[in-house]
């Protein structure tokens, strides 16, 4: 049984840590995926993301929104609803999560800048030429993909539902 400290050390890392071991993955030909999300109140939605990009390659790196950097979103005053620590916790319990790296910047662009990934994955509501990143993963050859999002299942829609008592 994996311990929360085993969890913490080996999956939640900072970007220095990100950076030597996503280095160590391309010694050993591994191909790196990169995603980002606040993924606030985890539901099966995003479990079928996570699980869509992680078959585009060998490892998967989650770039997760810091609380500040979620309420910048103006998503809602209430949100996150869940704090950075227990949704970083939540991801890397996941077993096709191979890290979760929190970013406090308005987008992960620093972030992706310094992992370098393979591929960039992000919903299929965006345009691959417009997802923050792209022209780094471009420049070194690497692949933008972006995954149809499963139907009916969206946080705002989940607390929308709480809320409404339904």
């Amino acid at each position: 049984m994996i311990s929360y400290q085993q969890i913490l050390l080996n999956k939640i890392l900072s970007r220095h840590e990100i950076e030597q071991r996503a280095n160590v993955w391309r010694m050993f030909n591994q191909k790196i995926i990169f995603t980002n999300g606040c993924f606030d109140i985890l539901h099966q939605g995003h479990v079928e993301y996570l699980s869509k990009a992680k078959d585009f390659g060998n490892k998967l790196i989650i770039g997760l929104n810091t609380d500040a950097s979620v309420k910048r979103q103006n998503k809602s005053p209430e949100r996150p609803i869940n704090n950075e620590q227990s949704r970083a916790f939540i991801l890397a319990a996941l077993g096709i999560v191979d890290a979760v790296v929190l970013f406090d910047e308005n987008t992960p662009y620093d972030l992706i800048k310094a992992v370098q990934p393979d591929v960039l994955v992000k919903g299929a509501d965006y345009k691959a030429e417009e997802i923050v990143g792209y022209d780094i993963v471009k420049a070194r050859g690497g692949e933008v993909v972006t995954i149809e999002l499963t139907q009916g299942f969206s946080t705002t829609a989940l607390i929308n539902k709480i809320i409404a008592g339904k």
